[in-house]
């Protein structure tokens, strides 16, 4: 990517439509819409316009024209927008037109995003929001991408780095006045105050149950249970629509189905799996292992029982795998209800009929929420955020546990946190420390 450059792409959905949004970022922005759209619109104002190619002067398309100059626009460059009909030919046209301005070229994937955080517009956090929002799918997703987008994590995260930072300025100057007992002393016991707080508060934000992944990526159901006990019927129920084959034949399924729900805006995966017995060919086998593996893997098993077949008893069968369980029996129109099994915990379902079935989905959302939990509070959404924040809590532990005098070495530990906070939100920088700790005790006066 090559800054210096002007570029431009088309930011609406792809395809014939009313309207196309094309954008234009950079030095040259003003130049594009001189040539093309004069004259130059009020800052921040729609202006109709007539556009045209700047090398024959044909007319293209007449479109709204906004300029946004630097740097108080998305990317933090001269950017304009340009509103055209949204037909191919249109699009295509002021796309060479366009690219036939010095400087100007097609933008790369995710370039425009990658130039609003190299001008400070965005976080890191804020640009993974922005992602998850476009692929938000669900009421739950989108509020949670949006507060990510609008710099809550960031927030959140840069005030705990604010935080380490005085820290450590409080340790940089109690090695400074070392020779000042008192001074250095309770320049070191603000500082350990301040950790500890800091340590408490990371430990209960990554102790979250993983609420903001199971957001973004979805509370995971399997479906599991012997074969022909209606599986794959209650999955194509559940999505409304064939997505799994259903037969009378034992061992159909062999591999794994997923389907993506929307409940009550919550993003749930059902999986269909093969179904679990002792299978002699090779290929059940597999697919058998593969239907233990996702259950394990999984947030709730469904486990079937066929009612026309069950004897009674909730774990018919059943294999433990370690996760929450709950027993469906399945095919119920096919028997009497007052010779139902009596299956404790259970709900009964009929994928011909739909009895049980909107009483299920509750379940599985409730489920869901339970485990989601309150989405107003700032969740991990990254195993990347994650991961730099374990090892930020274990610098934090490891300078809490340096002994008392040890000022250098915990310094260094303060250091590698506050690197790694750093790193969630991509702001690094160790001027930070020197501001603070000459700000602070204006060493140096």
């Amino acid at each position: 990517m090559t800054s210096g450059d002007t570029i431009f792409a088309q930011s609406s959905g792809h395809g014939r439509a009313g309207v196309a949004v094309i954008r234009v970022s950079g030095p040259n922005a003003g130049v594009v819409v001189e040539r093309m759209a004069a004259p130059m619109p009020k800052p921040r104002f729609a202006a109709f316009r007539t556009i045209r190619n700047p090398v024959s002067g044909e007319v293209l398309d007449q479109a709204l024209v906004l300029w946004f100059p630097a740097p108080k626009s998305e990317t933090g460059e001269d950017m304009a927008e340009l509103q055209v009909h949204g037909g191919r030919a249109v699009v295509a046209g002021v796309f060479e037109a366009i690219g036939s301005i010095q400087g100007c070229r097609l933008a790369e994937p995710g370039e425009f995003a990658r130039r609003a955080f190299e001008n400070g517009k965005l976080d890191l956090t804020g640009v993974e929001g922005l992602a998850d929002l476009i692929d938000a799918e669900t009421a739950a997703q989108r509020r949670q991408a949006l507060r990510q987008a609008d710099g809550a994590l960031a927030r959140l995260y840069g005030g705990w780095r604010d935080e380490l930072i005085e820290a450590l300025a409080l340790l940089e100057a109690a090695i400074d006045f070392s020779d000042e007992g008192d001074v250095a002393r309770d320049a070191e016991g603000m500082s350990r105050a301040r950790v500890a707080a800091l340590r408490d508060a990371i430990a209960r934000h990554l102790d979250d149950g993983h609420r903001g992944e199971l957001v973004r990526d979805g509370f995971h159901v399997v479906l599991a249970g012997a074969p022909n006990s209606g599986k794959s019927s209650l999955l194509n129920a559940l999505a409304r629509r064939d997505v799994a084959i259903v037969s009378d034949e034992a061992g159909t399924t062999r591999d794994i189905i997923e389907v993506k729900l929307d409940l009550k805006g919550l993003p749930v995966v059902v999986s269909d799996t093969a179904g679990i017995r002792e299978a002699a060919g090779k290929v059940e086998q597999e697919g058998i292992r593969r239907a233990l593996q996702r259950a394990g893997q999984a947030d709730l098993v469904v486990w079937l029982v066929d009612a026309s077949n069950a004897q009674g008893g909730d774990s018919v069968g059943m294999p433990d795998v370690g996760v929450d369980k709950l027993v469906v029996l399945s095919k119920a129109d096919l028997v009497d209800a007052g010779r139902l099994p009596p299956v404790a915990k259970t709900i009964r379902v009929s994928a011909v009929t739909g009895q049980g079935i909107d009483v299920l989905t509750g379940l599985l959302a409730d489920a869901a929420r339970a485990r989601i939990g309150s989405d107003e509070a700032p969740a991990l959404t990254q195993a990347r955020h994650r991961c730099h924040l374990e090892q930020g809590l274990g610098s934090l532990r490891a300078a809490l546990a340096q002994p008392a005098g040890a000022t250098e070495l915990g310094a260094e530990d303060l250091r590698r946190a506050a690197d790694a906070l750093g790193r969630v939100t991509g702001a690094v920088d160790v001027e930070d420390v020197l501001d603070a700790v000459f700000g602070r005790f204006c060493i140096g006066k």
